[in-house]
């Protein structure tokens, strides 16, 4: 287990995992407790934190790093020194690096896609060169490509640091394909160096392929300074004229041949877009050689002996312009490669002596460049399945030359939490440069665990714990005041629980601050269309139901279904009975009645609720008028009881239900 993973730094960044290695610093993903975001540490590793001259150049270099605020470069928001650490804090980036992305893609990019990245590079470094700040080592492993396609510059100011520590035949193997002339001379360098290694990155995209290859760093380093590059149509007939034209004058071996700046650089690529058909009139082509690089042999002292003719003839002799000279006229002549050149005896003496100096030279540098520059033997890919980043940090045996580059982490079935369990390349593959990097995937293990999702939006922790971790969730809302609508209050099991796929947890999702209640008035006796305005008012809302009544006026309430005084949320149905008004009259029969003129008789209806208890379903009718029919509380309210009137001589039935069941009918004269 990596010993800074959980560790608190300054009291505000939490370690949580460890994302990658660098021949300076360790990268880890922290939170930042302060402002509850994610964030990239990088710590430097012990050996240089040992170095005060060098903690000092990483605290000034950081710092002026931090200056910098452009949307194209990674931000850098803390330089800090704790426990004896020294680290930056950085902004943590969702993404791959531009390398990365052009070994999935395969290159060649389409030229548009190619200017796409490299208009975003100028502007970060315009921004950087502006505050004086070269960055020294833009490369395609430094650019990081996001999501939304737009890209961030890493690592500014890192190069100035690490210039005194690295050489060509260690990390520099990745740097060196794009390095500048005067960078790899060692002489002075400004911003017109950072221009080539971004002209260098746009020749691969363009073309597949770098400019100079070659089996060591020295050599390659070599070219840079000596050669030229293949012409990037002769690779790829797609490319347009102009834009080659760009890629070449930023790539030109004397730095006053490039842009003058960023900017320029930009500008010009702003021109090519508008008119991708026009060739910009500042072409840059060196000695006008158009053929592509090739090595040209240096002749042995033998060869040049060869080479030299003196001519002692008396007829005439013709040089290469057809002058004449006379017969009789001693000449001496020395043909090298092919010229003639006209010289008198003591230079062709002192000529002689010089070449077979020249020669011995010649012959010594063969003789060294052949030990020094021997070709580089196979190595072979060391297997790094199964170990732990820890395990190959303490044993740099097991990996050799080799670095590592951090790719994602995955579960897996076959290997344990932390350790790696794919690489590329692959294991045993032979490679000639035993510098190279290898991509290894990290396991997350077998044994899940449950994640803090305190805060998260609802679908992000659906995102993570469904589709990555492979939970079933089952979510519930509640109200919050402090947590906004649609994100997590709360969740089970508890954090670092250990879990298994298909697992059931549960997410506490908020619904937003919760409404105030809404108190209910008291309706009975009220006119329906008062009511109904009165409930409109207060948020809630009336399901009507008519009924016939004796007792009631037709449009008045006789019922509600929730007691006055209630809390209830807004939006709240109320059920109300109304009343329809009298039945309509019986029909006239055979032997209608004697009519008299006795006043109409009033009689009381009455259930007996003494054997129930607490609310039931109450309908009494009396014929087939509903006299009432709704909730009544047999606790509160006792004995239903309702006076109702009819016709001297009338039999009406009167009819029970509780609670849907018919318990009582019996006729009822008046």
């Amino acid at each position: 287990m990596d010993q800074y993973i959980g560790k608190m730094l300054d009291n505000r960044y939490e370690i949580l995992e460890r994302i990658g290695v660098g021949g300076m610093a360790v990268v880890y993903k922290a939170r930042c407790h302060r402002l509850n975001r994610l964030v990239a540490i990088k710590i430097l590793k012990p050996e240089l934190a040992s170095d005060a001259e060098f903690r000092r150049r990483f605290q000034a270099e950081s710092q002026a790093v931090a200056m910098l605020s452009h949307v194209n470069i990674v931000g850098v928001y803390d330089v800090c020194q704790s426990d004896g650490l020294n680290y930056i804090v950085m902004e943590l980036i969702d993404g791959m690096t531009l390398k990365q992305y052009m070994q999935k893609r395969g290159t060649p990019l389409k030229w548009q896609e190619a200017l796409h990245f490299i208009s975003q590079v100028l502007r970060a470094l315009d921004h950087a060169h502006s505050r004086g700040i070269i960055h020294r080592d833009i490369k395609p492993h430094n650019i990081l490509v996001l999501r939304d396609g737009s890209i961030k510059v890493a690592d500014f100011g890192i190069a100035r640091l690490t210039s005194s520590q690295a050489t060509l035949t260690q990390e520099a193997i990745g740097s060196v394909h794009y390095i500048s002339p005067e960078q790899a001379k060692g002489s002075h360098i400004d911003g017109r160096s950072d221009l080539y290694s971004v002209g260098v990155m746009l020749y691969e995209m363009l073309t597949g392929r770098l400019p100079f290859e070659g089996e060591t760093p020295v050599l390659i380093a070599i070219q840079h300074i000596n050669s030229i590059p293949i012409q990037p149509r002769e690779l790829n007939p797609n490319i347009p004229v102009g834009l080659e034209a760009i890629t070449m004058k930023a790539m030109a071996p004397n730095p006053n041949q490039r842009y003058a700046s960023a900017q320029d650089m930009l500008d010009a690529v702003t021109e090519f877009q508008k008119n991708p058909d026009a060739v910009p009139s500042d072409t840059i082509r060196i000695d006008d050689i158009e053929e592509p690089t090739r090595v040209i042999p240096v002749p042995s002292a033998r060869e040049l002996e060869q080479q030299q003719t003196v001519s002692d003839d008396t007829g005439p002799v013709y040089d290469e312009d057809d002058e004449y000279y006379d017969e009789g006229e001693r000449t001496e002549r020395i043909k090298l490669f092919g010229g003639r050149v006209k010289l008198p005896p003591i230079a062709v003496a002192v000529g002689a002596i010089l070449l077979f100096v020249v020669g011995i030279v010649i012959f010594l540098f063969n003789v060294i460049r052949g030990a020094i520059f021997a070709p580089a033997k196979e190595y072979t890919v060391p297997n790094l399945l199964g170990y732990t980043l820890e395990e190959l940090e303490k044993d740099p045996s097991i990996l050799g030359d080799f670095t590592i580059e951090v790719g994602e982490t995955v579960f897996s079935e076959e290997y344990k939490k932390d350790q790696i369990c794919e690489q590329t390349p692959e294991a045993d593959e032979k490679v000639k440069d035993g510098k190279g990097t290898i991509t290894v995937t990290i396991s997350g293990g077998t044994e899940l665990k449950m994640i803090d999702v305190t805060g998260w939006s609802l679908d992000r922790a659906l995102e993570m714990l469904e589709e990555e971790m492979k939970l079933k969730v089952v979510t519930e809302e509640e109200y919050s005041s402090t947590t906004e609508e649609g994100y997590i209050i709360s969740y089970s099991p508890d954090k670092d629980t250990e879990l298994e796929e298909g697992d059931e947890v549960t997410l506490v999702v908020s619904k937003g601050k919760e409404n105030q209640k809404v108190t209910v008035g008291n309706y009975v006796d009220l006119g329906l269309e008062q009511v109904k305005a009165q409930l409109e008012l207060q948020g809630l809302k009336a399901n009507v139901k008519e009924y016939h009544s004796d007792t009631y006026a037709a449009g008045i309430v006789m019922w509600q279904s929730i007691e006055k005084g209630t809390q209830v949320d807004p939006g709240t149905t109320i059920d109300l009975q109304v009343s329809l008004g009298p039945e309509a009259t019986q029909p006239p029969v055979t032997n209608p009645p004697v009519v008299t003129t006795d006043a109409p008789v009033k009689k009381t209806i009455t259930v007996d609720l003494s054997d129930y208890s607490g609310t039931i379903d109450l309908k009494v009718t009396l014929g087939s008028t509903t006299v009432f029919d709704g909730k009544w509380n047999a606790d509160e309210q006792g004995n239903f009881s309702r006076e109702v009137t009819q016709s001297p001589g009338t039999t009406k039935r009167v009819t029970i239900y509780i609670d849907g069941d018919r318990v009582e009918s019996y006729d009822l004269e008046f």
